[in-house]
């Protein structure tokens, strides 16, 4: 299949997805016993015709698919509705935090995903050092630890270091600071968070490349290389690289969703100011619209990351182009 009529077939299963995510949320924060107008009746301060004019404003009162039909409307016309606990759209909100979580997440994801391919590829060429079996035991311990434990273990340890920042973004004196000043405070307030939600896809993205490349040395291609004397370092990192990489382009797109919702336990417990927190409280007062929107953003990086696998396998695999191989 040519790249143009695999690149239409995602724009067409992107659809039903991002439909059907959002009705899924939409349907099961209805389950919950309870919304957030329960908590305004109790509120002697709040008369019941105000509260019943709220609900019939955003259409609250009517059923289910009703709610949901209004909804996609007002997000058509790109207006994610109306936030009740923080009193402000939800587009305001999200805008304010999602920098804070690209930051967060795209840093942890390319210090992961590059010393995943470039260890990886050492370690399927030395494949009885002792580097490899260090790397190994590392990769096996980060993928037995629950992130929170390896959270509160680093946090505990930087406490008693010093040296490190226990929480937030930035500094109280981050505005005195210079240019290089300042970049170097976010980077230290990054240490503890991206390393917490970046060694779990390391580990997976390590064992998988050393895998494929150690597959990839096993063929006559490689033999002939080096029969030809080509430096083995060209081989390892042009040669062996471009056939290993394929499978971890396409994990590419379901690693970017999974790393934002993973990212939201771990701007709980290091005070990182990202949407985990505004999705958490949203949760907890049943904010309706506030956790829809959260729950297109994390369709849309869905949408978006298979996408951008697609892209990067054209660029990388020549048969993908010519229609001969790769991905549907």
């Amino acid at each position: 299949m040519s790249p143009r009529h695999s690149f239409f077939n995602r724009c067409l299963m992107a659809i039903p997805l991002l439909l059907l995510l959002p009705l899924l949320t939409f349907w099961l924060m209805h389950l919950m016993p309870g919304n957030y107008f329960d908590q305004l009746r109790l509120n002697p301060q709040i008369s019941r015709a105000t509260v019943e004019q709220y609900e019939k404003l955003y259409h609250l009162n009517e059923p289910v698919l009703i709610q949901y039909v209004y909804w996609l409307k007002q997000l058509a016309r790109l207006d994610f509705g109306y936030s009740f606990a923080y009193k402000q759209p939800v587009l305001d909100i999200l805008v304010s935090r999602l920098g804070n979580t690209v930051l967060l997440t795209g840093f942890s994801f390319a210090w992961a995903w590059i010393l995943a391919v470039f260890l990886g590829l050492l370690a399927a060429r030395y494949p009885r050092s002792i580097f490899n079996r260090l790397l190994d035991g590392i990769a096996y311990a980060a993928l037995s630890m629950p992130n929170f434990f390896l959270c509160l273990i680093l946090l505990h340890l930087a406490a008693a270091w010093g040296g490190l920042p226990l929480g937030g973004m930035r500094s109280v004196d981050y505005e005195a600071l210079s240019a290089s000043g300042k970049v170097l405070d976010i980077l230290s307030h990054l240490a503890i968070p991206s390393f917490v939600l970046g060694i779990g896809i390391f580990s997976f993205l390590f064992r998988l490349m050393r895998a494929q490349a150690q597959e990839v040395y096993e063929r006559d291609f490689v033999l002939y290389l080096r029969a030809w004397r080509i430096p083995g370092y060209k081989i390892l990192f042009k040669h062996v690289a471009r056939n290993a990489i394929n499978p971890l382009i396409t994990l590419l797109g379901m690693q970017l969703p999974a790393l934002v919702s993973g990212a939201a336990l771990v701007e709980i417990f290091t005070g990182w100011p990202g949407l985990g927190q505004v999705m958490l409280q949203a949760v907890r007062a049943q904010d309706l619209f506030l956790v829809m929107g959260n729950m297109v953003m994390v369709s849309a990086l869905l949408v978006l990351g298979n996408f951008l696998s697609d892209i990067l396998l054209v660029i990388v695999d020549p048969r993908i182009r010519s229609g001969k191989g790769g991905a549907s």
